[in-house]
């Protein structure tokens, strides 16, 4: 299926690279708000036997996948297996076998922006969120970290460091 997606437009204004920095963006807001989930000691009455280790089990999940995330966005920006692997503790050809599936994944949605679900009547975005609608991602992400992240002051602390394909002075005021 490769009819044209309601945010191509939009998408086309984005680097690979900077698609895949949304991506990791993205995936790290949901480690630090899961992480934040633990800090707060007021509702542990409220938490069942094990629910704690449930949360943080389900931060390993998380962290996981901004892993994934953070693998794909070092390749669009040139990074080697072997500079992958260092920071991995394995070989380079055990991470490229690692991350392979995810690679391929990742490179066929830009082919093949959507699947059908099982009806055959709904398309499927193939794109992580944040990629597929990147102008979405940009202003919320910027506003999580201005939120969020009291040492940043930048208005656009997320946008604003992204590699776009158009120069950023060329944009209309007030996009990402």
């Amino acid at each position: 299926m490769t009819e044209t997606t309601p945010y191509d437009a939009d998408r086309a204004r984005f680097t690979r690279q900077a698609l895949a920095r949304l991506v990791l963006c993205d995936h790290a807001v949901d480690v630090a708000d899961g992480a934040a989930g633990l800090v707060a000691t007021g509702n542990d009455p409220d938490t069942g036997p094990g629910g704690r280790v449930s949360q943080a089990f389900q931060l390993i999940e998380l962290a996981e996948r901004a892993l994934v995330s953070a693998v794909v966005y070092e390749r669009e920006r040139g990074s080697s297996w072997t500079e992958i692997a260092q920071y991995l503790g394995i070989g380079p050809a055990e991470a490229e076998a690692r991350f392979a599936a995810n690679l391929e994944g990742w490179n066929s949605a830009f082919e093949v922006p959507y699947r059908l679900d099982d009806s055959g009547r709904k398309r499927i975005p193939q794109l992580p969120t944040a990629a597929y609608d990147p102008a979405w991602a940009c202003g919320r992400l910027d506003t999580w970290a201005r939120n969020r992240l009291v040492l940043v002051n930048d208005e656009r602390p997320v946008s604003s460091g992204l590699v776009m394909t158009v120069p950023e002075e060329e944009l209309p005021s007030g996009t990402p």
